[in-house]
């Protein structure tokens, strides 16, 4: 049984997501090694990869280290706080990189997001109920109404006492 120093113990690791622009070019002859190259750098630095896939590939709106194209490379991840230095030093000695961010991301919306990269959750699919779900026609304006404080019926507002 090995023994957790103090450390170890009292380490908090934290939810990132990290997109990284990469060289298109590059990316478009190797894949895999291109992907595992990233996934690489994440788990050197002490992370976890809990999803990842490519985002989007196209033109720059300006060049970036003399790319006119790049492929955004969309990684979850878990790691402890400590390790973004040296995620940060490495993605800025790595030549694959263009550039990189990391955002630190609460429970929820990691959850949230990690389902939309996986393929657990279309927001087609979400937004298709939401509409069946809603009443339609002469329902829908009488529940508007109700909703508004009014049920259809006139109330008759007397006229000012003198």
């Amino acid at each position: 049984m090995a023994e957790t120093t103090v450390a170890e113990k009292t380490t908090v690791e934290k939810l990132y997501e990290g997109m990284f622009l990469l060289d298109s070019g590059r990316f478009a002859t190797d894949v895999k090694g291109s992907a595992d190259q990233i996934l690489a750098m994440i788990e050197k630095s002490g992370g976890s990869i809990v999803a990842h896939r490519p985002w989007q590939d196209g033109r720059l709106a300006y060049a970036i280290k003399g790319h006119r194209k790049g492929l955004h490379y969309l990684v979850y991840f878990k790691m402890p706080g400590s390790g973004v230095k040296d995620l940060k030093r490495a993605c800025s000695l790595n030549d694959l990189v263009l550039r990189h961010v990391l955002v630190n991301h609460p429970q929820v919306l990691f959850d949230a997001m990690v389902q939309a990269i996986s393929g657990e959750w279309h927001p087609e699919a979400a937004a298709h109920a939401e509409e069946s779900e809603r009443p339609r026609g002469r329902d829908r304006d009488r529940d508007r109404d109700r909703d508004r404080g009014r049920d259809g019926d006139v109330e008759e507002i007397p006229d000012a006492i003198e």
